[in-house]
């Protein structure tokens, strides 16, 4: 077993979710070349109804294996771990089995009378058997994560990505003729296909594994036989098992039910506002497969913020270090609004060239427009509900996730109905919702820390995104590459992005004592 170190483990995790993230851009220019928004509108619709299956199959089981896998391997009982993986297997096995037999069953129904577009059957039913895959595929990295060895995790994740980006494409485009309807199945096959390969690559590490198993010290064993470590039953494993996993589970099952009845509202409003279910679907794959993903690119820095937040506060926690916790809080937030700046003042400037140059497509852009000012403050979210997880407030977190979610949800429903609004009802409900449990966890952890916000630091982000708008106005109206319209965008970008790192450094939002923590790279930066 290669057992990784925490930080290096975080690293690698870290630095496989972003290249995933880029990754997993590709599809999301390319799919609406091939299928359309209205296509892309239709594999979006089934996807949130998959993801609440899925959160019942998996939900909190992998976290629940990789704790009491690291407490079994740290008693030095590898046995009980192999028991650990059989139990789980056993139970997500079941269970998914189950849910892909109902599924199949009940899909007419679903896609007939719960989803609003019964052309979603044929996208409902390929990705059915995602639910067995995923379900095993969960198992083993919550195995692999317990033994603190994060490469298998890492390299199946990105060979998964890699394999569904082809597949997606290729599948979409070979059954596009057919219709809409088979286009959008295609990409879920291809899905199902990258899924299908990460799960291979998680078996085959497993089996080298215990390949090696052999050559390791084996348990002592008694005069009689048996294993001087009692062995638990496989009862008394599952109890364990599932009273770690079912809280998570039910934590995760409210952003996954918000998902899918956002999903279901927003195409009903739509329908009570005169819009017809075609223009609807695409309308609504615009906002979620086009929209959404390019304002969360951002994320994949945010979150690894958060995910190196939460240990570092839960030690200064533990030692009662209020300033430590304070300066971490500060820092994190600094950073989050600090990276994610550039790219909402680059989505609202430039958001028709943007969409153009992405989608083909300049009649999305005013979605774009309306939500980029306000991303800041997902990516400010991200810190804040790790803090709440790290002190150990999740309950706190969940309660200002679902007020959220029932003011979005009853937003769409009141605003998107509207004809004057359409669509755009459905942005506005997002913006408040991103407000409201931004605004509620930053209450949260202000009254349990008595944490004060370092407002000055606000400030000097608003003036830097405005002068960095200015000059990539300016830029982008005066450069003279009219004619190649990418190469216009990009320059002006990037003189942009010049002005307003130098601005970020100048106002000292970032010091040279903060590059100088990176891992690689900062003792490069401490020498200046």
């Amino acid at each position: 077993m290669n057992k990784q170190s925490f930080i290096k483990g975080t690293i690698i995790l870290l630095t496989a979710g972003i290249l995933n993230r880029l990754l997993g851009f590709i599809p999301r220019i390319a799919l609406p070349r091939i299928i359309g928004p209205e296509g892309v509108g239709i594999y979006q619709l089934g996807y949130p109804f998959f993801i609440v299956l899925v959160t019942l199959i998996t939900g909190g089981i992998p976290l629940a294996i990789a704790k009491m896998v690291a407490e079994a391997e740290g008693a030095g009982q590898t046995a009980r771990s192999q028991q650990i993986l059989r139990v789980s297997l056993i139970l997500t096995l079941t269970l998914g089995t189950i849910f892909m037999g109902i599924s199949l069953w009940l899909a007419p129904w679903i896609t007939q009378v719960i989803l609003p577009d019964e052309r979603v059957y044929y996208t409902f039913v390929s990705m059915t058997p995602m639910m067995i895959i995923i379900a095993v595929s969960a198992v083993y990295r919550g195995y692999f994560q317990g033994k603190q060895n994060m490469v298998p995790s890492a390299s199946s994740s990105i060979i998964e990505t890699v394999v569904r980006i082809v597949c997606m494409l290729w599948f979409a485009h070979l059954l596009m003729p057919k219709g809409l309807a088979f286009g959008a199945a295609g990409a879920m096959l291809g899905t199902a296909v990258g899924e299908l390969l990460g799960m291979f690559v998680l078996l085959w590490q497993y089996s080298k594994e215990q390949q090696r198993l052999p050559n390791m010290t084996p348990p002592v064993q008694s005069i009689t036989g048996q294993s001087s470590v009692d062995t638990p039953s496989k009862r008394s494993l599952l109890s364990r098992l599932l009273g770690i996993a079912l809280p998570v589970t039910g934590g995760r099952m409210v952003g996954s039910l918000s998902y899918l009845l956002e999903s279901i509202i927003t195409a009903r409003s739509l329908a009570l506002a005169g819009i017809a279910t075609a223009a609807a679907t695409a309308q609504y794959g615009a906002l979620q497969g086009m929209i959404i993903p390019l304002l969360l690119l951002p994320g994949a820095i945010t979150m690894s913020l958060a995910v190196a937040l939460v240990p570092s506060l839960s030690e200064a926690a533990a030692r009662n270090d209020r300033p430590l916790i304070h300066k971490r809080m500060n820092q994190a937030l600094r950073l989050a609004m600090v990276t994610g700046a550039p790219f909402a003042v680059i989505m609202y400037v430039l958001a028709e060239p943007l969409c153009l140059l992405l989608y083909d497509n300049a009649d999305i852009a005013g979605m774009l427009q309306l939500m980029a000012p306000f991303a800041l403050f997902l990516y400010v979210q991200a810190p804040l509900q790790a803090a709440l997880q790290a002190l150990d407030r999740p309950g706190k977190a969940l309660i200002n996730t679902l007020i959220g979610a029932c003011i979005k949800l009853g937003l769409i429903l009141y605003l998107s109905s509207n004809p004057e609004f359409g669509i755009h009802g459905a942005v506005i409900a997002i913006i408040v919702n991103s407000i409201t449990v931004t605004l509620l966890h930053s209450i949260s952890v202000s009254r349990m820390i008595g944490f004060r916000f370092k407002w000055l630091d606000y400030v000097k982000t608003l003036a830097v995104m405005l002068m960095m708008g200015a000059g990539l106005l300016y830029s982008y109206l005066h450069l003279p590459f009219t004619e190649r319209p990418w190469l216009q965008f990009i320059c002006a970008a990037g003189v942009s992005v010049i002005l307003y790192t130098a601005a970020v450094f100048a106002t000292r939002l970032v010091t040279a004592r903060d590059l100088s923590r990176m891992p690689v790279f900062g003792k490069w930066f401490l020498r200046f």
